[in-house]
C-alpha cells in the first residue's frame, strides 16, 4: 500500500517509479479510478506521470493507517502542495496475490 502511494504515484522520477512498479505490481495489474481503468505497468506509469504533470509541486501523503483483511488492503490519502492541507482526498483499495498488487481501485472523496 505504501509503495503504491509513495513509490509509484508520488514518484516523479520515471526510472525509480518503474522499478517500484516491478516490485509492487503483478504484470497484468488493473488500476481503476473515476476517470478510467487501465491495465499493465506501462499504462499505470503513464497514468501516474499524467497526474504528477498536471499538479506540479503536489505530493501524495497517507491519510491514515493501512488496513488489511486477507488479500484486501485500504489506505486513505491526501494530495496537495507539500506541507499544506490536501486539495484532494481519497482512498485506494487493493487486491493482492502472491505478494503483488493485482488490482487498485481509487476513490475520490468529495466531502
Amino acid at each position: 500500500m505504501q509503495a503504491n502511494l509513495l513509490e509509484v504515484f508520488n514518484e516523479r522520477d520515471g526510472e525509480r517509479r518503474r522499478a517500484a512498479m516491478a516490485r509492487t505490481y503483478a504484470s497484468d495489474v488493473r488500476f481503476s479510478d473515476p476517470d478510467e481503468a487501465v491495465v499493465g505497468h506501462a499504462a499505470i506509469d503513464t497514468k501516474a506521470q499524467k497526474i504528477l504533470d498536471e499538479a506540479p509541486g503536489f505530493v501524495f501523503s497517507p491519510g491514515g493507517p493501512i488496513r488489511v483483511v486477507g488479500d484486501l488492503g485500504f489506505l486513505e490519502w491526501g494530495f496537495g502542495p507539500e506541507g499544506q492541507p490536501p486539495v484532494v482526498r481519497g482512498a485506494d483499495v487493493v487486491l493482492v496475490a502472491d505478494g503483488l498488487i493485482t488490482s487498485v481501485y481509487t476513490m475520490l472523496f468529495t466531502d
